[in-house]
């Protein structure tokens, strides 16, 4: 009697079978990784081509962050120091310091320094720090003790879980908004934390969005 199937049929099982092995592999690889700090790029701490100490700057002479970050208030962008907002003190101070040649060159030429980007969304993504900012959400939340750090790395995951997860508890962030600066204030508790919390997002109207559309625009 004839086969009923071409031959090839006998091994398609199989096939199927190593087929649906390679697929659930690559997911749980490509799952993996979507969860390490490579991807997330926790850790990453470029070098810059000017040494800029936050510690120094920012503990030990108490510059604001919104001297250097000057639109973080009104704009979607904390915006990068211009060379002119460096010059403003550095006409006057170690402004013949071998480490600042870069900054005065710069200023020389009009020319930008290259300063390497650390925070980096991707283009699909939009993100408003007046917003956050506006609303009580410290600079502490997304860019860790920055204050402290005497190279910037990169603190947070800043994945979209990540964000969701603060959009759907803001209440975990927001702070006193006289704070919002001090990178050195926390709550008393977690608890109190929790408390205050609510209340200033019940007080404000925090409602932030956790459909797509608030970030994929």
């Amino acid at each position: 009697m004839a086969n009923i199937f071409p031959t090839w049929t006998k091994w398609l099982p199989l096939k199927l079978v190593i087929a649906m092995l390679c697929l659930g592999t690559m997911t749980a690889v490509a799952v993996t990784y979507y969860f390490t700090p490579k991807y997330t790029r926790v850790g990453y701490q470029p070098i810059q081509p000017v040494s800029f100490d936050h510690s120094l700057h920012v503990n030990q002479l108490g510059i604001d962050c919104r001297y250097c970050h000057q639109s973080v208030e009104v704009s979607g962008t904390s915006s990068v120091p211009s060379t002119q907002t460096c010059m403003t003190c550095h006409t006057q101070i170690k402004k013949q310091s071998p480490k600042l040649e870069i900054v005065r060159s710069s200023w020389a030429t009009g020319e930008s320094i290259p300063w390497v980007k650390i925070h980096k969304a991707p283009d699909y993504v939009y993100f408003n720090h007046a917003i956050h900012v506006n609303s009580g959400v410290s600079c502490y939340s997304c860019h860790g003790q920055i204050n402290q750090m005497e190279v910037v790395w990169h603190d947070q995951p800043q994945s979209m879980g990540w964000c969701l997860e603060c959009h759907r508890h803001p209440e975990g962030n927001v702070r006193p908004k006289d704070q919002v600066y001090n990178m050195d204030w926390r709550a008393e508790s977690p608890s109190v934390q929790r408390k205050e919390g609510q209340k200033f997002v019940k007080e404000w109207n925090i409602n932030p969005p956790v459909n797509c559309a608030a970030c994929h625009r």
